[in-house]
């Protein structure tokens, strides 16, 4: 397999790769496709792809590689720190975010998630989410070439780029999808095709609807009369990766984004990825597998390169896409929702079970923690989790539902419903964070809801990532139902344009823009000076307060200290006691003043207010 162009060196550091985990993919390989001389073929030629791919490999990314494989645990530095934006509403295009590195590098960032930039329909993309073509960029935002330059500028400034890797789905424009369409046999095979509605009837008694408002189902027709598989849109045709072929495909497309320079992919709807009849086709043991599969050919051909996964399922379902060998990164999507649920309630029932019960992860592995996306609000709790603590999940829903949207009295909130499902009852919020933390209304307590939210993500453990403009505040856009093939989407009004007038604002603390900023600049200093915030090691700490949420963050190693983290939901001024405190040493210091406290007559909280105190035990 070896190319000729590979250096002595480089090919003894991939054969030393390939031998330790080529064993682990052909074992996934096999499981999932079964043994037999056409899969024995695939995998061959996929093993010949890795080796291509690690020739063509720069030698800049291969001592990335070098430096990552010896240090597995970068990612969980007290030091990370995430932004999320779309290129052409952030900076105009990738070029425009060259230019904002500088600004990167004054918040503090080290991670860079770009929203979809690929070939897309102009009108039909879904947000992008509707590739075309994996290998071409979005003409508007640039081209391939400028991907690979501000890859480049990022490394430099040490932040990681992280892109989406749509691969349960394509656009129906994608070159294999216009074969399947016109009838070739090998591009057919890339879909799941049906001549009537005999199968697409029997999937759908046990598929859910993601989209109803799109098509109802999971399947639309095609002019000639066939079916074809879309869970999402009737423009995003699913993939069918009982063919061992497609596999291969895929992980063509994910070597060559790890070439381009790529250092985190966002696995996008990893729960979808495998079919069976007479089941939900959501999280079956198959799309673990998969995964996996993908994980150990970029062991081989790209070792540094990590996967996040995106699973907005049920918690015991998220968890099981985490580890080493699988993501090992994961969106907190669970956290998110209950960040909402406790602003909207003032009780910290639901959230302090989560951080007790949900939030220890795999060693090697970590969250990325979140207020928001650019997705929609989903309620993603589990009703047995809810019921536990005297709470009906369809209950609680529909009041998230009726207070994010200003529908229920007192409301702060200004979101707007996203697949509202009057059959089901099913509703999700979209919106920009000022918006539904009350900004927009004009609320007193805006600014230190919108605080107090990012300061539970930036000590929790794991990445906090920020979704850009959030930080100076900006707002819902309602104009997003003039754009063309937004109108029908209202996530769009939580994808406001570059806010630049906020930017601007963000020394003066007389602004809304102002304030939020210096103080969520403030926190992200303090995060990045305190050790205990390293990995994700957290430790419940009970309040004994409704209003108040508490967790610790102990030292590792020989470290004696631990930082106790209070944070008050509520409106009013809370005291935690004396006796809940008396575990912990009667002194501590704040970290984000800098100011000693005596928690010996207990401590009181502002409203919105939190502490992160530093306690020494005696050794």
């Amino acid at each position: 397999m070896r190319p000729e162009r590979v250096p002595d060196e480089d090919w003894r550091a991939f054969e030393e790769r390939f031998h330790a985990e080529f064993p682990r993919l052909q074992a996934l390989f096999l499981r999932v496709y079964g043994d037999s001389g056409e899969v024995r073929e695939q995998l061959r030629r996929l093993a010949a792809d890795a080796a291509a791919s690690w020739a063509d490999r720069d030698p800049e990314l291969k001592r990335r590689d070098a430096l990552r494989v010896e240090d597995p645990e970068w990612f969980q530095s007290n030091r990370m720190l995430g932004g999320v934006c779309y290129a052409d509403r952030y900076a105009g295009n990738l070029a425009g975010l060259r230019d904002r590195i500088p600004y990167f590098r004054e918040l503090g960032m080290t991670y860079l998630h770009v929203m979809p930039l690929f070939l897309a329909p102009e009108e039909n993309s879904d947000g992008g989410y509707a590739v075309s073509s994996y290998r071409e960029v979005n003409p508007a935002l640039g081209s391939m070439d400028d991907l690979r330059a501000l890859a480049a500028d990022l490394r430099e400034a040490g932040i990681s780029l992280v892109v989406d890797f749509i691969f349960n789905h394509t656009s129906n424009e994608h070159e294999w999808a216009r074969r399947a369409l016109a009838g070739d046999p090998e591009h057919e095979g890339y879909y799941w095709i049906f001549p009537d509605r005999e199968l697409p009837d029997a999937y759908e008694q046990t598929v859910r609807e993601i989209f109803p408002e799109d098509h109802p189902g999971s399947f639309v027709q095609l002019p000639d009369g066939r079916w074809i598989w879309a869970t999402f849109h009737t423009f995003q045709w699913d993939l069918n990766y009982r063919n061992p072929a497609v596999f291969r495909a895929m992980a063509r497309e994910m070597l060559f984004l790890a070439n381009v320079g790529i250092d985190i992919l966002r696995m996008d709807a990893v729960a979808f990825i495998w079919k069976e009849l007479g089941t939900p086709c959501e999280s079956l043991p198959e799309a673990h597998l998969l995964l996996q599969a993908f994980n150990a050919v970029c062991r081989i051909a790209a070792p540094s390169m990590l996967f996040k996964s995106e699973a907005i399922v049920h918690p015991d379902e998220v968890i099981q896409y985490i580890s080493p060998q699988e993501c090992q990164l994961s969106y907190n999507p669970l956290q998110m929702a209950l960040l909402w649920s406790t602003l909207a309630t003032r009780d910290v029932g639901l959230l302090q079970q989560a951080l007790d019960r949900r939030h220890a992860l795999p060693a090697g592995t970590a969250w990325v923690n979140y207020v928001r996306s650019h997705d929609d609000i989903g309620w993603t709790f589990a009703d047995e989790d809810a019921a536990e603590l005297g709470i009906n999940g369809y209950d609680h829903r529909r009041f998230l539902n009726a207070f994010y949207v200003n529908r229920f009295p007192g409301s702060f909130a200004r979101g707007v419903p996203f697949q509202d499902n009057p059959r089901t009852g099913d509703c999700r919020i979209s919106g920009a964070t000022a918006s539904l933390a009350g900004l927009e209304a004009g609320d007193p307590g805006a600014v230190d809801r919108i605080v107090l939210m990012h300061s539970v993500v930036l000590s929790t453990g794991g990445i906090p990532l920020l979704y850009l403009g959030d930080e100076v505040g900006q707002l819902n856009d309602y104009g997003y139902v003039f754009e063309p093939g937004h109108a029908d989407d209202s996530r769009w009004v939580g994808r406001p344009r570059y806010p630049a007038e906020a930017y601007a604002d963000r020394g003066d603390p007389s602004t809304p823009a102002g304030r939020i900023f210096q103080r969520l600049r403030r926190l992200i200093e303090v995060r990045s000076s305190t050790p205990e915030f390293w990995d994700g090691a957290l430790v419940p700490f009970h309040s004994n307060n409704p209003q108040v949420l508490g967790y610790q963050r102990p030292g590792i190693g020989a470290e004696q200290s631990t930082v106790v983290v209070l944070a008050n939901f509520g409106d009013r001024r809370e005291h935690v006691n004396e006796v809940t405190l008396s575990g912990l040493p009667s002194e501590a210091v704040e970290l984000v003043s800098g100011k000693a406290v005596t928690l010996s007559a207990g401590i009181d909280l502002p409203p919105h207010g939190f502490v992160w105190l530093r306690v020494v035990r005696a050794g």
